[in-house]
């Protein structure tokens, strides 16, 4: 009878440990803080849209080997000492596999090191900083898109080529790690091309969450030289503020933002000086006759009702795409298990001619740019030799 009572507690110590290392089994569940609220919600929603809809998709096709995958959303309102706790929650006490889709820099500061403290995965957040692409990278951070020095630095090329002097070219940014990360990468992207007077190139500044730019567009109208491009790193509002104030000084100033700005709220608050705005992106249009592209206007039509295809909700389908396709190669559906999946993806083609491969030493999906201009009120994509 004794032995029948050990093997039987040896039995329940077996069953409880297998599940606790399967806990993520039935519902697969990931985190996600961004800002839902406030002057920046449109990205954060849009990613959110995004991700869903690529999920609800799964989801509806029985799931990833029957286990359905859920998205848990916490408002940061795009501040940092709203993101930190947000992450302790979702790692400590949802207990989330991964969080994904995080949205901004000055919010990745502080959550990129709390996903390495407590190796959990940051997946694809919608921002192009280098503090989320060490070399060699983080283990746990893990990114889609192309680095904000790669969009400014396609910037630079296109301005110069199409004739526009270095000395011409002046900066617009918001003040804090974003705009720092923008402007550093511009300024890289001009001395690669021979231009070590950066330091001279006009910089206006505005605070994080306010449309408080005049007193930037007052540094920007100081300058020495007039430019005749302005490359800005801020979010929509303040920089259609500043575009809109601009151009009543500067009207044949050419304006360029990073993917970043939101660029559908931007085109609507630009309103009649929308035209000619430069916007660089990270995915390839939503109109664009792509398979991948294609499925997701029909995701989001189906499982978004009312939501508009845009390039921010076309990138959080895209990195939840690649992250299911990650967790299909997990070896476990654990915290570690889905690192080693994603980087195993060895030129995974997610329908947008952009294959992707990760490894342990390369930890970004793409480093395409796709520059786009306004149109007649409607994005167009650019050919920078049109300038």
């Amino acid at each position: 009878m004794h032995r029948i009572k050990t093997l039987l507690s040896a039995v329940a110590v077996v069953t409880a440990l297998s599940a606790s290392a399967n806990s993520f089994a039935e519902t697969i569940k990931v985190g996600m803080s961004a800002a839902l609220t406030g002057p920046a919600s449109a990205l954060g929603n849009g990613v959110k849209d995004g991700i869903e809809s690529y999920f609800k998709r799964v989801n509806a096709a029985g799931g990833i080997n029957g286990n359905m995958i859920a998205l848990t959303a916490l408002d940061d309102g795009y501040e940092p000492d709203r993101a930190a706790p947000n992450m302790d929650q979702l790692i400590d006490q949802e207990k989330v596999l991964a969080v994904l889709g995080n949205v901004g820099t000055p919010t990745a500061i502080v959550t990129v090191p709390i996903a390495n403290a407590k190796k959990t995965l940051l997946f694809g957040a919608y921002t192009g900083a280098g503090v989320l692409r060490k070399s060699p990278p983080d283990r746990y951070i893990i990114n889609y898109r192309a680095s904000y020095a790669e969009e400014t630095a396609a910037m630079v090329k296109g301005l110069l080529a199409s004739g526009i002097k270095a000395e011409e070219i002046a900066f617009f940014t918001q003040n804090d790690g974003y705009g720092d990360a923008g402007y550093n990468g511009g300024v890289a992207a001009l001395k690669a091309e021979g231009f070590n007077d950066t330091d001279k190139l006009a910089h206006g500044r505005y605070p994080r969450n306010t449309t408080n730019v005049e007193q930037g567009l007052g540094t920007i109208l100081d300058a020495e030289v007039e430019p005749k491009a302005i490359i800005m790193v801020g979010a929509y509002a303040p920089c259609a503020a500043f575009i809109r104030q601009a151009k009543q000084d500067l009207p044949d100033t050419k304006f360029l933002n990073v993917s970043f700005v939101g660029s559908i709220p931007l085109l609507k608050a630009l309103g009649d000086k929308a035209d000619g705005v430069i916007v660089t992106q990270v995915v390839p249009h939503y109109e664009a006759d792509l398979p991948g592209v294609s499925d997701y206007r029909k995701d989001l039509q189906a499982y978004k009702p009312g939501a508009q295809p845009d390039f921010v909700s076309l990138e959080g389908y895209l990195l939840a795409k690649i992250f299911v396709e990650g967790l299909k190669k997990a070896p476990a559906l654990d915290r570690e298990g889905v690192i080693n999946g994603l980087e195993s993806l060895n030129q995974l083609d997610i329908g947008i001619d952009v294959p992707v491969s990760f490894s342990a030493s390369s930890h970004q999906a793409s480093h395409k740019v796709w520059p786009t201009v306004i149109k007649n009120g409607k994005y167009e994509i650019l050919n920078w030799s049109e300038l």
